[in-house]
């Protein structure tokens, strides 16, 4: 069952934009210290940040190494790790233009770690929600996804704060939303706010269904 939650990032394409890569840098270098020699891998990937975002992505053998070898390392130990029932479960999600992601962790003495990953694409109506109906989306679809972890059990979810405000005021004159409210209302859980640029895993895993299966 562990083994169908990573593979998403085990066989996940090439990436195609510098957007994409970044998220993806975001995700294997918060792990960095687990993994040996982690600048010497990432750098080709670093370096095809280079040249501003106007310039298209270099994507050759060794970039592709590299994100190979990255991917493994996020799919096992020490990074991946078993889920313990009697710790705490922390739920992180995001939102693309394209796809929803999910990373669900837990924490440890020396950090917090993934337990599984998930995502999926949008449907083309869902595709014009707005933002923040998209961010909500997310969670609702996260929740139930990792429905066994978390039912009957206190877990922590993390995320945007703006999304936060919203619920309050949206959840009464929005029906989908407040749909949503109500089946989150089935779970135990508190809520924490986490900038975008600290919500990796979950950012990256939005845009993978976004790639494009090489040819």
């Amino acid at each position: 069952m562990l083994e169908n939650k990573v593979e998403l990032v085990s066989t996940a394409p090439p990436l195609r934009t510098k957007k994409q890569l970044r998220a993806f840098l975001g995700l294997s270098g918060y792990y960095r210290r687990f993994v040996s020699n982690y600048a010497e891998i990432a750098a080709p990937l670093t370096d095809a940040l280079k040249g501003g975002n106007s310039a298209p992505l270099r994507w050759g053998s060794q970039e592709e190494a590299a994100f190979n070898q990255l991917k493994e390392c996020l799919c096992a130990r020490p990074i991946l790790r078993l889920p313990d029932m009697d710790k705490t479960f922390v739920l992180r999600t995001d939102a693309s233009d394209v796809g929803l992601g999910a990373i669900l962790l837990q924490e440890h003495e020396d950090g917090i770690f993934p337990v599984a990953y998930a995502s999926r694409r949008l449907t083309r109506a869902e595709q014009n929600y707005a933002v923040v109906e998209r961010e909500f989306l997310a969670i609702v679809w996260a929740v139930a996804k990792f429905y066994q972890y978390l039912y009957g059990r206190q877990f922590v979810l993390k995320t945007d704060h703006r999304l936060l405000i919203y619920l309050d005021k949206a959840k009464l004159a929005d029906a989908r939303v407040m749909r949503w409210a109500l089946a989150l209302q089935l779970f135990k859980f508190r809520t924490e706010s986490v900038k975008g640029s600290d919500n990796v895993g979950a950012d990256y895993l939005s845009q993978v269904e976004k790639h494009e299966k090489p040819t």
